[in-house]
């Protein structure tokens, strides 16, 4: 079969790499010059590829049984597995972070493109497809007027042409226009796991401070989603996974007043039971913030619930105590906007995911066109998900198509 895997990111390199095992022609096209531009910034340049606990209920989409079903037809581990076979052997940080043991996201895309060239797939780049058109047995691309070939038949085609983030490596959303005209739902792009805008009032004290905290995001009284994570007061508002995991839920009801709110003292309640709560507090109140805090915030917070500088070389009241942390578990934070696909390391929407086969990533509308990685409405948290998305989803097209082939 003549195949036409668009866009050489994450989802569309897998799904080269597993389409062409059976003798499949694969033309892999991408307008950049290069194959995995947007995955050599993945992970600070070290590529955080997976993360040790990824399962169906880390991601947010149209349907949790969807993403179960895609998750018991490729399991994490047969991820690992893969990555193992092509010569990235991985490993894990501390917090479950998986990155390649070269901790470089360019060795990565180069062991990649050895494996392209090794399966014979044809890379066209610099190539850009500007239309899809369904044709009698196939697709016709086609492509800018300057192209040599304008037009060119496959029998099949994979859609890895990713969302709107990042758009200075050249992912612009330009084809979900197309797949709108073909039947597809297409759930409007904004961006995701990026920093909030939030009005810090007092809180712009903080400034260049980052805490482990629990983060919410609300519209009045419902609880929107929650996350856990580090946080950055910035001078522009809050940065790090514990806002940006929260982010597209803030873009996508852009138009509601929302609310952040913080619980710093998530990360410590087993030290802060009553009984080590007050033996803490028996000594002054900057003692026993700063078994959590740094100084600065210590004395931010005393001042924030009312306690006063003047009070810290005293111990704490019963009272006192309860109005300290109390206070330091719920912050809240009036949400002024989300940042661009610039500064966003994913964009949310595209086509919801029950459009799709969750086993093959063909679409369900359109036989013989497989939707994969960005083009879905799927969002992960910060920490390896969302590519590991990307290459699964790729992989599961390949594999379908690759089956095809070998007549199975």
């Amino acid at each position: 079969m003549e195949i036409a895997v668009v866009g050489a990111g994450a989802s569309g390199i897998f799904a080269a790499l597993a389409a062409a095992q059976t003798g499949n022609r694969v033309t892999l096209f991408d307008h950049n010059a290069e194959i995995g531009k947007k995955l050599l910034v993945t992970g600070s340049s070290r590529c955080n590829i997976s993360n040790a606990i990824v399962s169906a209920e880390s991601y947010v989409c149209a349907d949790e049984r969807w993403m179960r079903a895609f998750f018991q037809a490729y399991p994490p581990a047969r991820l690992r597995s893969l990555l193992d076979a092509l010569g990235i052997p991985i490993y894990s940080t501390a917090d479950g972070w998986y990155y390649p043991l070269s901790n470089s996201a360019h060795s990565v895309v180069e062991i990649l493109r050895a494996d392209l060239l090794a399966r014979g797939v044809a890379l066209a780049l610099s190539t850009q497809v500007v239309d899809l058109r369904r044709e009698e047995g196939g697709f016709a691309l086609r492509f800018p007027s300057g192209e040599p070939a304008r037009e060119r038949f496959f029998d099949k085609v994979v859609l890895a042409a990713g969302g709107k983030a990042y758009p200075s490596l050249g992912s612009l959303g330009e084809l979900f226009p197309v797949l709108a005209r073909l039947g597809h739902s297409v759930v409007p792009l904004v961006p995701a796991l990026g920093p909030l805008v939030v009005a810090l009032g007092k809180f712009q004290d903080l400034r260049g401070l980052r805490f482990d905290v629990g983060a919410a995001v609300y519209a009045g009284k419902q609880c929107l989603g929650a996350s856990y994570g580090n946080v950055i007061f910035t001078a522009r508002g809050l940065n790090g996974p514990g806002v940006m995991n929260l982010s597209h839920l803030a873009a996508r009801r852009s138009q509601e007043k929302l609310n952040l709110v913080l619980d710093f003292c998530f990360a410590f309640e087993s030290e802060l039971s009553d009984e080590n709560a007050k033996l803490a507090a028996s000594k002054n109140p900057l003692v026993f913030l700063n078994r959590f805090f740094p100084p600065k915030a210590s004395r931010f917070f005393l001042e924030y619930a009312g306690i006063g500088v003047g009070q810290e070389n005293e111990p704490l009241t019963s009272d006192e105590l309860q109005k300290l942390l109390a206070a330091l578990r719920s912050v809240t934070l009036p949400i002024l906007g989300i940042r661009s696909f610039d500064e966003s390391q994913l964009s949310a929407g595209g086509v919801p995911v029950t459009e799709v086969s969750p086993d093959t990533c063909e679409s369900t509308l359109i036989p013989g066109l497989y939707l994969v990685g960005e083009t879905l409405d799927v969002v992960g948290p910060c920490g390896g998900y969302n590519l590991h998305f990307a290459f699964t989803s790729g992989t599961l097209a390949g594999l379908d198509l690759a089956r095809l082939a070998a007549g199975l």
